[in-house]
């Protein structure tokens, strides 16, 4: 072919140019005999993404469960935080939760009408215990903005007026958390708490206001999972331990332990000092959920360094030397632990921490008043948090809420009474 195109070199462009004049259509503008385009290849239908993806389905025998939806962590990490339900309660709190079209990241449900606490019967006036929810967010406008308009009767008239950023700004304040009270729900009634991922991570990690970390001390449901909440609870169900054991004796009762652990958030609260308000509280949730809080804590107590608890015993030995308390003591909370160090600090009895990190702590933790100080600390983060909250409710859920709120405490506490004499 090659020696054929040297021969004859006029004999190619000749034929091209023939073959492109046949092929090829001229264009000119008063043609009247156009071809349209073709139009553009239709797009396969897709179903639309949900908002919010349904709650993680857990097996009634969750003891061997496994992450599926938790790439990121170990598939048996953080096991001791499923608590089984029943079957019912827990269908009826998933249903609950999938009612909510706005993106939830995490949610739990916690409190009496979840894991029965002795003192408070199962009914009061034919009524079932208000179920109690915490929904963690990522961006608390746009979840408001959803929420307000698929349930406007969840929110006050002043709220809904204000919109969603109103909403969020309230929630900024203290502890970070928007409550919706007395929402008529799945048969039931609900209360629900919202507030953002990293608000709640901080205050896990931290213990900034104890507010949604102290609620998270004690037994709760997991209705929707995420990874990052999960690492960060161990790490303050452990927090919740070290404390505890800097405040214990030698050698001590499983029941003292989770009487201490669950004792951190009410430690300063205000409403404590309200007379409708339980003071066997503490001691009615543990004596009834005994087996919730072992499961909760056991493995995490046996893991830490100079702590000795056999499984089939209900006492708990630790090593109480300065240089064994010094190691919980220099874990403890950033916000707490800073606490306790200006406390010391003023005091000035205490050799410099930046001349000798390890002989500080020590000499810290062998101090008879540290317990006290821990306690006083914790009481004062408390308190701040849970006075800023109740004053927020008053907006958040209106005059004629809290009001009901507070009679139905009245209502809890006088019916309990009755029930234990």
């Amino acid at each position: 072919m090659l020696s054929t195109v040297v021969r004859r070199p006029s004999a190619l462009p000749a034929a091209t140019i023939i073959f492109r004049s046949l092929t090829t259509e001229t264009y000119s503008e008063s043609s009247s005999h156009d071809v349209p385009p073709p139009p553009p290849p239709k797009r396969p239908l897709s179903t639309p993404r949900s908002l919010y993806p349904s709650p993680r389905r857990a097996d009634a025998n969750e003891s061997h469960l496994v992450h599926a939806g938790l790439p990121n962590l170990p598939p048996r990490f953080g096991r001791n935080q499923l608590l089984p339900v029943s079957n019912s309660t827990r269908a009826l709190m998933e249903s609950i939760v999938g009612e909510f079209g706005a993106p939830i990241r995490y949610a739990f449900a916690y409190g009496s009408g979840v894991f029965e606490q002795d003192g408070y019967p199962a009914k009061v006036d034919g009524e079932a215990p208000m179920l109690d929810f915490m929904f963690a967010v990522t961006h608390a406008a746009h979840f408001h903005s959803i929420n307000m308009q698929q349930h406007p009767g969840h929110y006050t008239l002043h709220a809904k007026m204000l919109g969603s950023s109103y909403v969020s700004n309230m929630q900024d304040i203290g502890p970070g958390v928007w409550f919706n009270a007395y929402i008529p729900m799945a048969g039931v009634t609900i209360k629900y708490g919202v507030t953002t991922v990293d608000n709640l991570c901080a205050d896990l990690l931290n213990w900034r206001t104890l507010y949604l970390a102290g609620r998270m001390h004690k037994p709760l449901r997991i209705i929707k999972d995420d990874a990052r909440v999960r690492l960060t609870q161990q790490v303050n169900l452990t927090s919740a331990v070290r404390a505890a054991l800097l405040t214990l004796p030698p050698e001590f009762s499983e029941t003292q332990l989770f009487e201490r652990v669950a004792g951190i958030s009410y430690r300063g609260d205000p409403r404590m000092l309200l007379p409708a308000e339980n003071r066997g509280k503490v001691a009615n949730m543990v004596r009834r959920q005994t087996p919730q809080f072992k499961e909760l804590y056991y493995r995490l107590v046996v893991g830490l360094p100079g702590v000795h608890w056999p499984a089939h015993l209900g006492t708990i030995q630790q090593d109480t030397s300065p240089h064994a308390r010094a190691a919980h003591l220099k874990k403890l909370p950033a916000n707490l632990l800073g606490a306790v160090k200006r406390n010391y600090d003023r005091t000035g009895k205490t050799p410099a921490y930046e001349a000798d990190e390890s002989a500080y702590w020590v000499r810290l933790a062998g101090d008879e008043r540290l317990a006290a100080t821990i306690d006083a600390e914790l009481k004062r983060i408390v308190r701040y948090a849970a006075t800023i909250q109740s004053l927020k409710g008053v907006v958040s859920a209106g005059v004629g809420k809290s009001v009901r709120y507070g009679a139905a405490k009245v209502g809890k506490w006088w019916n309990g009474g009755r029930a234990t004499s």
